[in-house]
């Protein structure tokens, strides 16, 4: 990667930029559920330099899509649309009928897992491998709680190691 795509990648996007990604996001999401003849409400929210797309209502027919690898899956392709339409990569989040709190959790519990077999005794845990945004998540939590991370692997396969700090 050059420099040059390194900045334009980092730099802060205004909030009418994000809001801007966000209803791009929804209108392509909004197109893929009618085509699915699925139900569901969209919430666009701005925070920590992000657009989020929340799909929310629904009842079952959204719960069908709101397992982990389709919302992933989703939010690829959300992503990959709205890049098509402003010529730059987005960063935006896409939720399902709650499925990132509920994978937050599950993340939680996996490093309280992961720490209390290194309090144990154990030099290090390596954990599933997970997406860059389950990794963001994870290695704030490790960071967090005094604790040292760092991603190994390439692609699907990339994962957090853990270790005491």
């Amino acid at each position: 990667m050059t420099e040059e795509r390194e900045v334009v990648e980092t730099e802060e996007l205004s909030l009418e930029t994000l809001e801007a990604d966000g209803d791009l996001a929804a209108d392509y999401l909004e197109g893929l559920l009618d085509i699915a003849d699925l139900d569901g409400d969209l919430d666009i929210t701005v925070e920590n330099g992000r657009a989020y797309v929340s799909v929310t209502g629904g009842g079952v027919s959204i719960d069908r899509i709101a397992a982990p690898d389709t919302v992933q899956a989703l939010q690829d392709l959300t992503r990959l649309a709205v890049q098509a339409k402003t010529g730059r990569f987005s960063r935006l989040i896409i939720d399902v009928a709650g499925s990132r709190v509920a994978r937050e959790e599950q993340l939680t519990g996996m490093v309280d897992a992961a720490i209390a077999q290194i309090a144990a005794g154990r030099e290090e845990v390596r954990l599933e491998p997970m997406s860059s945004y389950e990794r963001k998540l994870v290695h704030d939590q490790v960071a967090e709680r005094g604790y040292h991370s760092e991603s190994q692997g390439e692609g699907k396969g990339r994962r957090l190691v853990i270790r005491a700090a």
